[in-house]
């Protein structure tokens, strides 16, 4: 393990010096590769699978993990998408010129070596690895012991395209064992040689690096999102974004699991917003207020508010306005995506300034926290901390940024 994050690292100093180009090309080259390789990464998944189902795999988990001749086209096109967007290494995000003369400018670099461990979607190999190239950074990657078949097959066709257009083979590096030792090995940091690390999976995989890193991590552990249904809400745009909200995927993290409905307009709108949900599957547990307008509700615990529930149950309570919301929010929600359904400009300014989240929308569905509706082409995972990458992260977040002084001779009095 601190052999490949010895070779990652040397990598990383040809990739980053790499010009956009190099790099579009290497990403397209990736991409027909993975293409090209589609029968020996199918033959790969059939082991795979096979050995799941012998170990009593659910059919979700046999879900997430297969592949097919779709999908490997699928998995082969993100790629090529990747390679489609601006390359951000070089950007001069500001530039000033102070009294002096000195021309100061900030400039996007790579991050340099990022580490990403996920699960069982053997998909994440490509997508991780092409948003890390386009960045500038190489990468360490491990994946899930159920998918290491499947994931190798993809990573080796992958580096295929990259050395074909000239980069490191070793920019792009993957744990090819299922020794859970990898795990503790990356969040100690590779003796120094990781920068960063991205986990990808349940709550027990990012709970973990979250507690044990030694590095910086991008990564959310609960995605409770809330939508608000304001005073000045319009009934029939409040049915329509919660009803995406909660039910267009219910096990995604910007899926809401919180409804909350202010007080001046509860006796119009919570019995329409609770029997659509009703209606379209969805168990609902209420407060008082909500088990009040149908004999289906079922009576929130308090756990209730701090769950996240993947799955086609949501919460529902009332609020005293604007102020209550936000406090039910800070105190009960993680910090990723929250909404306000408000006519009110100045309420969903409030609302938008004060809730502490990492995506916050006026009158739109949460589900749009991702990173490819945000127009970032794709994401390598939504960050809920207080750095730089915050949100989704894609190819820009993956950067960090350094600071170009030019002079004429002068000297500091």
């Amino acid at each position: 393990m601190v052999e490949l994050g010895r070779r990652a690292r040397a990598a990383s100093r040809s990739l980053g010096l790499a010009s956009a180009d190099m790099k579009t090309q290497a990403l397209k080259a990736a991409a027909a590769a993975i293409r090209a390789a589609a029968p020996a990464i199918l033959a790969a998944n059939d082991e795979d699978l096979a050995r799941a189902r012998a170990d009593g795999m659910s059919t979700a988990f046999l879900d997430r993990l297969a592949l097919d001749e779709k999908r490997i086209e699928g998995i082969a096109a993100g790629v090529d998408m990747v390679a489609g967007l601006a390359d951000p290494v070089g950007a001069v995000t500001e530039s000033w010129t102070r009294p002096n003369g000195l021309l100061i400018e900030r400039v996007r670099t790579p991050l340099g070596v990022i580490g990403v461990i996920y699960e069982s979607r053997p998909n994440v190999t490509a997508d991780a690895a092409a948003l890390c190239v386009r960045a500038g950074n190489a990468v360490v990657l491990r994946g899930g012991s159920d998918s290491l078949l499947s994931s190798g097959a993809i990573h080796a066709a992958f580096v295929s395209g990259l050395v074909e257009a000239g980069l490191p083979a070793d920019a792009v590096q993957f744990v090819p064992f299922a020794d859970r030792a990898a795990v503790g090995a990356m969040l100690a940091g590779l003796n120094g040689n990781l920068d960063v690390i991205v986990p990808r999976g349940g709550k027990g995989l990012v709970g973990r690096v979250q507690a044990e890193a030694r590095v910086p991590v991008f990564a959310h552990l609960d995605g409770i999102v809330h939508v608000y249904v304001h005073a000045a809400a319009d009934l029939a745009m409040a049915k329509t974004v919660l009803l995406n909200a909660k039910m267009r995927r219910t096990g995604i993290c910007g899926a809401a699991e919180t409804l909350l409905v202010d007080r001046a307009v509860a006796g119009e709108m919570l019995a329409p917003l609770v029997t659509m949900l009703l209606d379209a599957g969805c168990e609902v547990r209420g407060d008082d207020a909500t088990q009040a307008v149908d004999t289906r509700v079922v009576p929130a615990k308090p756990e209730d508010w701090d769950t996240e529930y993947e799955d086609a149950i949501i919460s529902a309570k009332v609020v005293d306005g604007l102020d209550e919301a936000i406090a039910h929010i800070e105190g009960h929600g993680s910090h990723h995506t929250d909404s306000i359904i408000t006519r009110d400009e100045g309420a969903a300014q409030r609302f938008l300034t004060e809730v502490d989240s990492a995506i916050v929308l006026h009158n739109a569905s949460t589900q749009f926290a991702d990173g490819g509706e945000f127009g970032f082409g794709a994401e390598i995972g939504i960050a809920t901390g207080r750095m730089h990458a915050r949100g989704p992260v894609g190819a820009e977040q993956l950067t960090t940024f350094k600071y170009r002084v030019h002079g004429s001779g002068q000297t500091r009095p």
